[in-house]
């Protein structure tokens, strides 16, 4: 009889993850897969090996096969969760792209411009950038990501297969500028044209005098008034590649918008994505997942989670501007707990999205509505539903059992972090770790640091698979060892019952390339 019941509740739990529940397309069950649910291509598993993966009880660790190596010999390690969900819903990609300039004519980014070299050459190795630093007609960019789905696995899929690409186009949109190192990025690319013939200073000049012109009148015409001077912004190549990354991400959401009416791309996810480039790391999240860099063992956060918490006052002026986005069930105001009804008239600690601290305020009758975010820690919610505020998808997520949807509270939009990798010196020991909210629910930023640091440092330091054997380690420490109160890790606190995804990234690769 037990038996009968674990199986309806596993076949029911499936089914939801498949079909794609929470607010997927009505009927999403009912049309095709934009991508099959499988697991990162780079693994080579087999149907059989993947099927062997999603065993929630024993909980196995994949890696790197010893025939597979990735570039930069990075390391990664994956493990399903504890029964949370069917499927692993983390999803990674690791690629090496090369971005060629746009055909002559061509106003629109063309993708038979690029392409992937991970596969071209064995084991990925021999891949050093063409950094294009030199006015070269090609850049090659290194590439990793993770994306931790929820209410299904179809958006994460789909988004470890196209990021990357849409990355691609909108760095060909200004490869010319961000390959000429000594050229200012002009304000208008349609009037002021990059001329290969001058020296890098004479262009400057030539662009700041063309804005000029275009500032104070028809060039050359009698009756052109005095120049009007002016202050223009500068804006730096980094900052080009920092707006091509935004603008991917958002061009990702709004194709996973558009496909949803035609595909069965179920629930949502986070994003972590790393871009190297140019002697520099660019470090894109949107979510709750994590990059830290450890550096002589010294720990240096490379982004920040995205939470109920930590957007609060985004959120709550969003919907005070904006107040039918709450349907008339919620308030944008945040209480240390729920206000009941004998309370009203009463005095009681609040603040908005005007303020950091608290104040008092008397409690009215609107205010004995749900708050906006409600909870602490990881059990914060936005509109009582989700627990991040910003990632990819969720487009149809609607609040339980009615009309209000939740998308407009969440955000695509990476943070996106700069580290001059190329400008600092790094040892076999200092790598970037990326890692979903899997890890980080349980360990620190210094306790992976220290497991990392410590495990490397009993390691030859010539081994190519060491990285891999420390991403092993950090992940069984994260999901610990099966025990009658279930998973525990050091000092017997509770291990990691989620999916469970980390990179560690030797850092000495980059610098080789430079």
């Amino acid at each position: 009889m037990l038996t009968r019941v674990k199986s309806a509740v596993a076949n029911f739990m499936g089914g939801m993850m498949a079909g794609g529940s929470n607010g997927d397309h009505p009927g999403g069950s009912d049309l095709p897969l934009k991508y099959p649910y499988s697991r990162p291509e780079f693994l080579g598993l087999s149907p059989d090996e993947i099927e062997c993966s999603a065993d929630h009880i024993a909980r196995p660790i994949l890696i790197l096969k010893e025939t597979k190596r990735l570039p930069w010999s990075t390391g990664y390690a994956e493990v399903i969760n504890a029964g949370k969900s069917a499927l692993n819903e983390d999803q990674a990609c690791c690629e090496v792209l090369v971005v060629k300039r746009r055909p002559t004519g061509c106003s629109t980014p063309n993708r038979t411009s690029m392409a992937r070299r991970r596969s071209s050459l064995p084991n990925g190795e021999g891949l050093g950038p063409r950094d294009g630093n030199d006015g070269s007609e090609e850049l090659t960019l290194h590439y990793w990501a993770l994306f931790d789905g929820h209410a299904g696995s179809g958006v994460a899929v789909m988004a470890s297969r196209l990021l990357h690409h849409h990355i691609a186009l909108h760095l060909q949109e200004v490869l010319e500028i961000i390959c000429t190192p000594n050229l200012q990025p002009p304000t208008c690319l349609g009037e002021e044209l990059i001329n290969h013939h001058l020296t890098p200073t004479s262009q400057r000049a030539l662009t700041r005098a063309a804005s000029l012109r275009g500032a104070a009148g028809a060039p050359g015409s009698p009756s052109t008034p005095p120049t009007r001077f002016f202050t223009e912004k500068k804006v730096s190549h980094e900052s080009l590649v920092v707006g091509a990354i935004e603008n991917a991400f958002k061009d990702m959401d709004v194709q996973i918008e558009k496909e949803k009416a035609v595909y069965n791309i179920s629930g949502g996810c986070t994003a972590l994505a790393v871009v190297y480039m140019l002697g520099k790391l660019y470090v894109a999240n949107a979510g709750d997942s994590r990059a830290i860099i450890i550096r002589a063992g010294e720990v240096i956060p490379m982004s920040a989670e995205f939470t109920p918490e930590s957007e609060r006052q985004r959120l709550q002026f969003l919907a005070y501007m904006q107040p039918h986005l709450l349907g008339n069930e919620f308030t944008h105001l945040e209480f240390p707990r729920r206000v009941q009804k004998k309370e009203v008239g009463k005095r009681m600690l609040y603040r908005d999205f005007t303020m950091s601290g608290w104040a008092y305020k008397t409690i009215e009758d609107d205010d004995l509505k749900f708050p906006l975010i409600y909870g602490e820690g990881k059990k914060a919610r936005v509109l009582a539903t989700i627990g991040v505020t910003r990632g990819l998808g969720d487009h149809n997520l609607k609040v339980h059992d009615s009309n209000i949807y939740i998308k407009p509270f969440l955000s695509c939009c990476p943070e996106v972090k700069v580290y001059p990798l190329a400008e600092c010196e790094h040892g076999a020991d200092d790598v970037l770790v990326l890692g979903t909210d899997g890890l980080w629910d349980v360990l620190s930023n210094q306790e992976a640091s220290e497991a990392v640091t410590c495990f490397l440092a009993n390691c030859d330091p010539d081994d190519q698979h060491r990285y891999t054997m420390a991403a092993q380690d950090l992940v069984m420490r994260a999901r610990g060892v099966l025990k009658d109160r279930g998973w525990r890790i050091s000092n017997d606190r509770l291990g990691s019952g989620d999916d469970i995804t980390a990179y560690i990234i030797p850092l000495t690769y980059g610098n080789k390339q430079n």
